[in-house]
C-alpha cells in the first residue's frame, strides 16, 4: 500500500483511526497503531474545555513517543476560540477541525456539524490554524440537513487545509443509513488536497473500495473491540485474501489494552464502555460479556479477562 502525506506529515499507510469520543484515548490509540493504523487522533475535544484547562481534557492530550505522528481533533463555535487554542495544540503534528459531530449537546452549542451551515466560518477556523503554522485538516459530513458537501469542501481547501475527511452521511443520519460514497468521489474530483473517506469501512474489501475513491480510509466503529481490523485490512490489500477474525489474538490485544489503561490511570467508566466490545467471536461470548459488565474494579476486569483469554486459547488449541 502506498503512503499518504498530509502537509509535511508522512503516514506509513492510508488507514487512519477515527477520533472516537470515549474510546480513542492513548491506550486504545496505541493498540490500534500496533495493529497497523498509521494515524490516530485524540478524540474530539471542545476548545472551551481545553482553554479552561480541564484536568480530564488535559489528560487526554498527553503525548507519547509511540503515538506518532500525533493528531488531535478539536471543535468550537467561534474563530476567536481557535485563535486562543493555538498554544495548547501546536505540539501536535496534525490538528483536525471537527465539523461533523451530530450530538445535540455539541450542535446546540453551535459547534460540530452545526458548522456545516456556515462554510465561511469553517474556512476562517481552518485559516486561523494554518496562519499559526499548524498542519490542519477538517472532518465534515455531507451536510447538516441538506447536502452542501462540495461547497464546504471547496471552502476548506481554499482556506489552506492540508487534507479533508468526509463522513458520507448527513448530520441527522444514524449508522443505519448507508454511507453514500459517491459523494466522497465527487469531493475528491472537486478539490486538490487529500480526501479521506469515512463511513462503513469494516474489512479488507470495503477498505479497498474506499481507497478507489479516496486517498485514505478512516476506520471508526469497526475498530472498537477489534483493533486487529487494521492488520487484517493491510493483509488483504497485500494478498487479496481476507483473514478471519482471531478471537484468541483479540483477547491478547485486550489484555495489552488493559495494561496500558492501568498505566494511564485506569478510568473505569471508559474501560467498561470499551471492554465488552472485545469479548466476541467465540462460543459463550454473550454470557461472558454479561459477566464482564458486572465487574466493578480494574483488578476484577483484568482477572476475568485473563481467565477468559486462557479459556479462548485452550478452546482454539483443541480445534
Amino acid at each position: 500500500m502506498r503512503k499518504l502525506k498530509i502537509g509535511n506529515v508522512s503516514l506509513k499507510n492510508r488507514l487512519l483511526l477515527a477520533p472516537l469520543v470515549d474510546v480513542s484515548d492513548l491506550p486504545f490509540r496505541l493498540v490500534c497503531r500496533e495493529q497497523g493504523a498509521s494515524m490516530a487522533y485524540v478524540e474530539m475535544l471542545n476548545i472551551s474545555a481545553i482553554l479552561h484547562e480541564n484536568e480530564h481534557t488535559g489528560g487526554l492530550m498527553k503525548l507519547d513517543r509511540r503515538d506518532k505522528p500525533s493528531g488531535i481533533q478539536i471543535t468550537g463555535k467561534t474563530v476567536e476560540e481557535f485563535e486562543k487554542v493555538v498554544p495548547y495544540v501546536e505540539k501536535f503534528d496534525v490538528v483536525d477541525v471537527n465539523c461533523g459531530c451530530p450530538s445535540i449537546r455539541i450542535t446546540d452549542n453551535g459547534s460540530g456539524s452545526f458548522l456545516l451551515k456556515h462554510p465561511d466560518k469553517i474556512a476562517d477556523m481552518v485559516r486561523t490554524l494554518k496562519d499559526a503554522g499548524l498542519t490542519t485538516t477538517a472532518k465534515i459530513r455531507l451536510g447538516f440537513k441538506e447536502n452542501n458537501v462540495l461547497k464546504v469542501a471547496k471552502a476548506v481547501e481554499k482556506a489552506g487545509a492540508d487534507a479533508i475527511t468526509v463522513h458520507a452521511r448527513l448530520a441527522f443520519h444514524g449508522s443505519d443509513v448507508p454511507a453514500d460514497w459517491k459523494w466522497i468521489a465527487k469531493v475528491k474530483k472537486s478539490v486538490g488536497i487529500p480526501v479521506i473517506g469515512n463511513g462503513d469501512v469494516w474489512d479488507g474489501p470495503s477498505a479497498e473500495k474506499m481507497l478507489e475513491v479516496a486517498d485514505g480510509a478512516m476506520i471508526a466503529r469497526a475498530s472498537i473491540g477489534d483493533p486487529a481490523v487494521f492488520e487484517r485490512i493491510l493483509h488483504y490489500m497485500k494478498t487479496g485474501k481476507e483473514k478471519e477474525f482471531d478471537a484468541g489474538k483479540n483477547m491478547k490485544i485486550f489484555l495489552e489494552y488493559l495494561k496500558l489503561e492501568k498505566a494511564n490511570g485506569a478510568n473505569m467508566g471508559r474501560i467498561k464502555r470499551v471492554c465488552s466490545k472485545f469479548v466476541r467471536g467465540f462460543g459463550g461470548a454473550a454470557k461472558a460479556r454479561e459477566r464482564m459488565m458486572r465487574k466493578k474494579t480494574y483488578d476484577e476486569v483484568l482477572s476475568f479477562a485473563k481467565e477468559l483469554s486462557r479459556s479462548v486459547q485452550d478452546d482454539a488449541s483443541k480445534e
